[in-house]
């Protein structure tokens, strides 16, 4: 006999289902399914008495709410996650995972060409992330006018070659928004990437208005510890969702284990299985198939440099700012 089929169940027939697009406090903006007409929502008391490990409503969440007579509504049911941009706060009662972004299609790695020079290390970091928190990256590299096409190429192909979609934009000249607009167009995207390099001015290019929201809210955000946080994502034209995450660049990597990290950098986890030690760190060992495969210039010498990097940041606790 086969597996019976979970059986959905049966909510009553006031409640809506809605996506979270806004927290504040204790408040929530959810968009109905379907809808365009935001609702202010709270959370069900009874939610709030769970035992919590993880934020019990985050921006991306879809949930079931009934409203208020007073338009307002309450939050009664968090759908689960199908995957989140989190990072791990330490509590005093243990560590605690605050969820950044809920669900997101992928995460949009912004970087510049020039102006500012790009740090390829914090690349690097950005996309292990991505690849421990299984969110599939897109990198774009813009501002392509101030060093041309190939010169650009030369600097970013080398993730291309790993497998990575990377875009080549320029905000003043329009190359490539394009395609970077159909790239959002029906997706939750969540934005990252250093102050300078065209994030808002990509996003106001292809929707006027939308990058300046985006860098108040982002603005808001860091403004200190006691400011209240607030995260946001906005409507694109046509479908999908945008959200930047000015703490992203908090986030350490003290969440991944050192022996783990080369599964996050994929073509060298492609030749894990071919070392001759099971527990190779891929630092120094003899019949090392990472090392083989750098000397014969099938790992690039920076991917390289950067993993180590990483790998010696996990193990020594030294400060992150320095090995970038």
């Amino acid at each position: 006999m086969g597996k019976k089929k979970q059986r959905q169940p049966k909510r009553p027939a006031n409640w809506e289902r809605g996506l979270v697009i806004r927290k504040q406090g204790g408040f929530f903006t959810v968009v109905p399914e379907g809808k365009t007409d935001p609702v202010v929502c709270r959370l069900r008391g009874k939610l709030k008495k769970r035992p919590r490990t993880s934020d019990l409503v985050a921006v991306g969440d879809w949930v079931w709410f009934r409203r208020l007579p007073d338009g307002t509504g309450v939050i009664e049911e968090v759908e689960p996650r199908v995957r989140t941009l989190s990072r791990k706060a330490p509590t005093p009662r243990g560590e605690y995972e605050q969820i950044i972004v809920a669900n997101p299609d992928q995460v949009v790695l912004v970087f510049a060409c020039a102006q500012p020079e790009p740090k390829l290390g914090m690349l690097d970091r950005f996309l292990v992330i991505a690849e421990k928190q299984e969110i599939p990256a897109v990198i774009v590299a813009n501002k392509v006018d101030l060093v041309g096409l190939d010169a650009a190429k030369e600097i970013f192909g080398l993730y291309e070659d790993i497998g990575y979609p990377v875009l080549y934009t320029s905000a003043v000249t329009g190359y490539g928004l394009e395609d970077f607009k159909k790239m959002l167009q029906g997706k939750v995207s969540v934005l990252v990437g250093p102050s300078g390099t065209g994030k808002s001015s990509l996003l106001n290019a292809i929707q006027p208005g939308l990058g300046l929201a985006v860098r108040e809210v982002s603005r808001a955000t860091g403004e200190g510890r006691h400011t209240t946080t607030v995260r946001q994502m906005f409507p694109l034209e046509g479908g999908g969702y945008v959200a930047d995450t000015p703490g992203l660049k908090a986030l350490a990597l003290w969440d991944i284990e050192p022996e783990e990290l080369d599964g996050y950098f994929p073509e060298i986890r492609e030749l894990v299985p071919y070392c001759q030690f099971h527990n190779c760190t891929h630092l120094n060992e003899p019949g090392c198939a990472v090392l083989k495969a750098l000397e014969e210039g099938r790992i690039h010498p920076e991917r390289y440099a950067s993993y180590v990097r990483l790998r010696l940041e996990g193990e020594v606790g030294l400060d992150r700012k320095d090995l970038m």
